[in-house]
Parts: C-alpha cells; sequence; structure tokens
C-alpha cells in the first residue's frame, strides 16, 4: 500500500484490559501488566524454571512456537498496523524480512505479533494483539476466510459479478497482501516481504475457498526492493472473461496491467453509465475502456476513448466486441496524448456530455505530491474545456498519497483557472470489496468526483 503516514494512535487494546502477557520466546522477555497498570518484566532463566509452562502462564510450550522478539524503543499507543524503522531496536540477530515475531514495548509488555522486516521503512506490520492467537497457516485460513465471507455473503458481490477483490490488505487485517478474483483466475500481489514469505499458506486457503482457481501472483520492482525480497511474476496466464452488471471484459493480468482489471471502479462505472443514454461520451485515460464500454452498453450516442499506450486500446476494442457493440455503437479509441488532443478538440469545438478522466498513479513518492497535484490540475483545466454546458465530469485519482481535501481543492482550482462553475453531485472512492479502517486512511487510495458543469 502506498503512502505510509504517521498519524495519532490510539490504544489497540479495549478498555479494563489491565494483564498482558509474553508467549514463550525460550528465554526471551517476559511481560506482563500488574492489576495497578504498572508494567514489570523479567527474563527468566528455564535453568531455574521446573516446568516451561509456567513461565507461558499455563499454555502449552513447544519450541516450534518460539518466535523471534522484537522490542520497541518508545511507548506505545496506537491500533495503526504499522511501525515504523525509527521506533524499533534491531534485534542482536535479525529475523528474515517477512518473518513473524512477537513485539514487546520498552517496558517489556507483549504488544502483539507481526511481520518484521529490518530492511524496510515499515519495521513492523502488526497482525495479531490477542496474544493466545498464533500467526500460523490456520490464522491466515481465517483471516481469508473472514474476507470472502464479508464479499459474498454480506455484500453479496456475487449477484453482480464474477470479479471482485478477496482480500485488501490491511482492510482485511493482512498487511501488504491484495487478491483479486476474476471468474477463476486468482491474481496475487504481494506488497510486503511478510506476504510474500508465507505465500504458501496463502496459496492453500485460497485453494479451499476456490476450488479449481488458477492464480497468477506479481510483485512490483520498487516492492521488491523497498521490502528486500526477490520474486518473478507469473508468466504465460490465459486470460479471463468477467462480468459486471452485465457488461463484459477480458482480465488480463500477464498483458497490460498488472491485475488485468481495475475491479475498483465497478460501481462508479455502473452509477455514471446510468446517465450515458444518448449522450455523447469521452473517456480519457481510457485504459482497457471500462468506463466507455459502459457508456457504449447503455445507450451512450457517440462514446470517444483516449490513451497513449496501443496495447491497452487493443483491450478495449476486444471489450466492446465482448459486449455485442459494432457500427455507430461501437466507440471510437483512439492513441494520443491527451493533452495535445484536449487542446485540438477544444480550438475545433468539439464539447461532449459526458466527459470521464482517470489517470493511472502520478506517484508513489511522498516528495512528489506538489508535483502531481499541478499534473492533476492541468488535465482537469484541459478537460473541463470540452465539457458541454450543463455536461457532466468525472475525476479520478488513484494516487494514494493525494488526499480527498487535496484532490477536491485542485478541482476548485481547475475550475477557476478553466472558467467553469462546477457543482458537485457526489464523491465516492473505491468499492466495498475496498475495505478501510478508520485508523488506516493509507487504504483508502481512489478519489471519484461526479459533478455537473453548469456553464
Amino acid at each position: 500500500m502506498q503512502g505510509h503516514m504517521e498519524r495519532e494512535r490510539a490504544s489497540p487494546f479495549g478498555e479494563g484490559l489491565t494483564r498482558r502477557r509474553l508467549a514463550c520466546h525460550g528465554a526471551g522477555v517476559l511481560g506482563t501488566r500488574n492489576d495497578d497498570g504498572r508494567a514489570r518484566s523479567y527474563s527468566p532463566s528455564w535453568a531455574t524454571i521446573a516446568d516451561p509452562r509456567d513461565a507461558c502462564l499455563n499454555r502449552p510450550f513447544t519450541m516450534t512456537e518460539a518466535l523471534p522478539v522484537v522490542r520497541l524503543k518508545n511507548a506505545w499507543n496506537s491500533t495503526h498496523p504499522w511501525i515504523f524503522q525509527r521506533l524499533v531496536e534491531k534485534p542482536a540477530q535479525r529475523p528474515k524480512p517477512g518473518s513473524i515475531v512477537d513485539v514487546v514495548g520498552v517496558d517489556g509488555v507483549w504488544i502483539g505479533r507481526g511481520f518484521y522486516n529490518g530492511h524496510s521503512r515499515i519495521a513492523l506490520r502488526m497482525l495479531e494483539n490477542d496474544p493466545d492467537v498464533a500467526v500460523d497457516a490456520g490464522w491466515f485460513a481465517r483471516k481469508i476466510g473472514e474476507a470472502v465471507r464479508l464479499r459474498r455473503e454480506f455484500l453479496r458481490l456475487d449477484e453482480v459479478s464474477n470479479a471482485w477483490r478477496v482480500v485488501h490488505s490491511e482492510g482485511d487485517g493482512i498487511s501488504g497482501l491484495v487478491v483479486d478474483r476474476y471468474d477463476d483466475l486468482l491474481v496475487v500481489g504481494f506488497f510486503s516481504a511478510g506476504a510474500w514469505r508465507h505465500r504458501e499458506w496463502i496459496f492453500n486457503a485460497l485453494r479451499e475457498l476456490f476450488p479449481g482457481c488458477r492464480f497468477h501472483s506479481f510483485a512490483d520492482e520498487h516492492v521488491q526492493k523497498q521490502e528486500s525480497f526477490d520474486y518473478r511474476d507469473t508468466l504465460g496466464t490465459e486470460p479471463a472473461v468477467i462480468s459486471e452488471y452485465g457488461v463484459r471484459f477480458r482480465a488480463d493480468p500477464a498483458g497490460a496491467h498488472k491485475t488485468g482489471f481495475f475491479a475498483d471502479q465497478r460501481e462508479n462505472r455502473e452509477w455514471l453509465s446510468r446517465l450515458c443514454a444518448g449522450k455523447r461520451v469521452l473517456d480519457l485515460c481510457c485504459n482497457t475502456g471500462g468506463f466507455g464500454v459502459y457508456a457504449a452498453v447503455r445507450g451512450a450516442e457517440e462514446v470517444v476513448g483516449i490513451d497513449i499506450d496501443p496495447a491497452v486500446l487493443d483491450i478495449a476494442r476486444g471489450n466492446a466486441k465482448l459486449n455485442g457493440l459494432q457500427g455507430k455503437a461501437m466507440p471510437r479509441f483512439v492513441q494520443a496524448d491527451i493533452f495535445p488532443w484536449l487542446r485540438d478538440a477544444a480550438a475545433n469545438g468539439e464539447r461532449f456530455d459526458v466527459v470521464i478522466l482517470d489517470p493511472a498513479k502520478m506517484t508513489r513518492d511522498r516528495e512528489q505530491v506538489i508535483t502531481a497535484l499541478k499534473k492533476y490540475l492541468d488535465m482537469n483545466k484541459a478537460a473541463l474545456a470540452v465539457v458541454k454546458p450543463g455536461g457532466l465530469f468525472a475525476t479520478f485519482s488513484c494516487t494514494g498519497l493525494v488526499s480527498e481535501e487535496q484532490f477536491t481543492d485542485m478541482l476548485r482550482r481547475a475550475a477557476f483557472y478553466a472558467g467553469r462553475t462546477v457543482q458537485v453531485l457526489k464523491v465516492a472512492g473505491a468499492g466495498p470489496d475496498h475495505p478501510w479502517l478508520a485508523q488506516v486512511q493509507e487504504s483508502r487510495y481512489l478519489k471519484a468526483v461526479f459533478c455537473r458543469v453548469l456553464d
């Protein structure tokens, strides 16, 4: 996940919890809290303990359960799962990147279990705060099972699509793991060394939940560098054909896009497409044609899609054909840089009833956020110039480091410089299969603003 921001942190434990235990770690530190709330810690010698189980508060002891212990430098009071490197003491024997460790506070009191990475800016990714719960194959199976039940039983996504996010990293409790489903194909993305190191447990859990599924897995090059692991993406994966709200697409993770298709825009595509019947629609940065194909299927009079990448445009044309679009109903996909194309279109008096602007991520570097906002400003200003008075403008950002407040302020400035009055109809984000925790705002990466241009 992008946007590693430090935030105000509240206690990860419920009120009234006065005793926390440290699981066994051979001769490691054990810690508890007294009933008055004061911390106490000690380092037992197993030679002086008749039964090692006594030191574990009657928890059955086996040497295979012993985990490395990582100690924090400062007091910790948080529900955010990330703990940064500068707050963590370097262990004498550093565990391998992504190892599961027990975490103790500066006072020796057990805090939780998580992934440790001494090479990453995020040293600890917390997973579990119950000392009696092991983070093992069963833990991963339970977490992934809970995520699937949310999508199938609560959100009932199978009724509208066979493509949805199965696991959304911190939003589903497994930091750095992203899994997308495209019919029988599961695309697994590793964004932390911990998810990568325990991939076999993850794959096994997914096989149980999706019998007969195929896998495509990947790890971005910059993630491998930051997290210090090496992984080769799956090669030669056959595409899957998916359907959402009755509109069909080909998901090709081995082709133009790493996951194969942007399922996060499903609800946004459906909502906007219902307003496109009989309209002239422009889909900028159209990628594989999601918004444009939806609009055409819903009866748009004309659809024009613009993207600079010829490979994604070939997929977009194929997606249009999958839906039986032909003749005047067939979207026209054009390879072009949107800036000169929009300048020419505005100069020629071209105007559209609906304009969609959905560019790729602008940056993953916090130092480049201002530069990214300037790019968004230029793009939105240019796009607003070709919207008919009274027309619709849908603008998006998938740059996680750009906040919703920053994005909407950018839109305000773009409208000012374009000389247009913008009426915001709806602000949205990714679909409900991309949940995020209130204390982990970084997971809320997608911003969607639907507007009417009044003049």
